[in-house]
């Protein structure tokens, strides 16, 4: 059993439970849900680096007592040196995964906080900026314990990784692994989260900070320079939403694949499914993620680009048809192209009526792997999911956003419960979402229970090849038997708990005021509450 936390005052859920705790404590303090994500945000991105960072992107879905959901974009655009001719030129034919040529998108996750700064005011919220970044600056100057993850992931992705700028000063003491348990403490990184504190979060962007960074980034050979850093900041759009029975479920926009999570909900909504856990339940899930994925795969792209009508997609009448194209009994063929990528998702609520649903990530596991030494920022590598065609879906163009396998969910259920739930885990990300969401509430099994039983990928994460489906061994053996005969391609795996399968997470406002929230027992962290 995956025992959920329950709470009057507020509670957070994340994958680390120093995060956790961190917004926790700001809500004890008497901080909002907002606050609390920030200041989770901020210790996460110190002491889960290989998953997220100062460098990454982010997405916010915040729900407001008032019903209104309000969603934040905070992913950057390509470099105005990053062009197609130029990697052209140095001889590529595809985007390179790793290095200063992997780092050419603005970060935005910093500039979203900023954004969420100002919603958490608007609602009350009163803690300083130094204090939501104090446990995160705490972290990282003292020192926290290597996770388990990023120990594994680190001896994985070593050879790869070792030779790019400022990755083994950070991340490989003495140029070896580090066990779990080490203590792992980022100096330069403290004092800029400090300095942030004290500056305010645009320094990232126009002062000092972006100063340092710029130099670093052209230094090492980056296309990203400090007039690409200031031209950026956070924008908030409308949310998309789709209905899913008697529930109203929101997700992000373009350029994440938000729409494949609302898209897979929708159609196995209207396969009539019953009951959890039987064939029906997981070959209507799967169905609907192939159909999801096949719309995702032809019109998700940078917001201003995307070829077609969000709402027509979402329609009655689309969602009609492409649920009476699944076969009840008989899979479609597959694979085709897959996404990857690491993340964390984190979610917070409070008695207000406030719920925070928020995705945080570098991409690949460390993502250029480039530490910069001013600073101690780890950039992303979002920008390798662009292609050099200039003719394909997401070109490489300045100031184009690159597609984003991170969406944060949140969802007002028909009873009136807010539910807000997410998880990291690239291809993954739609489909533990859309796992969680049916069990819990659909078919009415308890939070943590429905986080914890096993889980299914169709698609590629964590960095592997493998785009079949596969299933923690935890399944009914004849289940397993079932989904063989109706022609999917599946592998079982060793693990009855096992990671490449994400880590969830999602947190809960009852009808009568009280908190209840959850993490995935696959990951380092949990929920706290007051």
């Amino acid at each position: 059993m995956n025992e959920s936390v329950h709470a009057s005052t507020g509670i957070v859920a994340a994958p680390h439970h120093l995060a956790a705790e961190a917004g926790r404590d700001v809500l004890a303090e008497g901080g909002n849900a907002v606050e609390a994500a920030l200041a989770a945000a901020a210790a996460i991105a110190v002491v889960y680096p290989h998953m997220n960072h100062l460098g990454g992107d982010g997405f916010w879905l915040v729900r407001e007592p008032s019903g209104k959901v309000r969603y934040i974009e905070a992913c950057g655009f390509a470099a105005a040196g990053a062009t197609i001719a130029h990697y052209r030129d140095l001889g590529y034919d595809a985007l390179p995964t790793r290095g200063p040529l992997a780092a050419l998108t603005v970060p935005g996750a910093v500039s979203g906080w900023a954004a969420a700064g100002a919603i958490a005011r608007a609602h009350g919220g009163r803690m300083s900026l130094p204090r939501l970044l104090e446990r995160a600056v705490h972290h990282a100057r003292e020192g926290v314990a290597v996770s388990a993850s990023q120990a594994r992931l680190s001896a994985e992705k070593k050879a790869e990784l070792e030779n790019v700028p400022g990755f083994a000063a950070a991340f490989l003491p003495d140029g070896k692994v580090p066990e779990a348990g080490t203590i792992q403490r980022q100096g330069r990184l403290a004092d800029t989260l400090d300095h942030l504190g004290r500056a305010g979060l645009r320094d990232f962007y126009e002062g000092d900070i972006s100063r340092e960074l710029a130099a670093d980034l052209e230094q090492i050979g980056s296309p990203l320079r400090r007039a690409d850093l200031a031209a950026y900041a956070a924008v908030e759009r409308a949310p998309l939403t789709v209905k899913v029975g008697a529930a109203t479920v929101y997700n992000a926009p373009p350029p994440t694949q938000g729409l494949a999570s609302l898209l897979i909900l929708a159609l196995f909504s209207r396969l009539g499914v019953k009951r959890a856990e039987g064939f029906e339940h997981l070959h209507g899930l799967i169905e609907s993620t192939k159909r999801a994925f096949m719309i995702r795969d032809k019109v998700v792209c940078d917001f201003d680009h995307v070829p077609e009508d969000l709402a027509a997609i979402l329609s009655d009448a689309r969602l009609d048809r492409e649920a009476g194209a699944i076969d009840a009994r008989q899979a479609l063929p597959w694979p085709r192209p897959a996404q990857k990528g690491d993340t964390i998702w984190l979610g917070a609520a409070d008695k207000s009526g406030l719920a925070v649903s928020y995705i945080q990530s570098i991409f690949f596991e460390f993502g250029s792997g480039c530490v910069l030494p001013a600073t101690g920022v780890l950039m992303q590598n979002r920008g390798a999911s662009f292609s050099l065609d200039p003719k394909a879906l997401n070109p490489l163009m300045p100031g184009r956003r690159p597609f984003h396998t991170l969406n944060p969910a949140l969802a007002v259920l028909g009873d009136g419960r807010v539910m807000a739930y997410g998880t990291m885990g690239g291809e993954g990300q739609p489909q533990t979402q859309a796992a969680v969401f049916s069990r819990h509430a659909m078919f009415g099994v308890p939070l943590g229970e429905a986080i914890a039983r096993p889980r299914w990928l169709l698609g590629r994460t964590w960095g592997s090849s493998v785009t079949n489906l596969r299933l923690e061994n935890r399944f009914d053996p004849e289940l397993v038997d079932h989904l063989r005969r109706a022609g999917h391609d599946l592998e079982v795996l060793a693990e009855p708990v096992s990671d490449t399968m994400g880590h969830a997470g999602a947190v809960v406002i009852h009808t009568d005021g009280h908190l209840e929230g959850a993490h995935d027992p696959r990951a380092d962290g949990g929920a706290a509450g007051v």
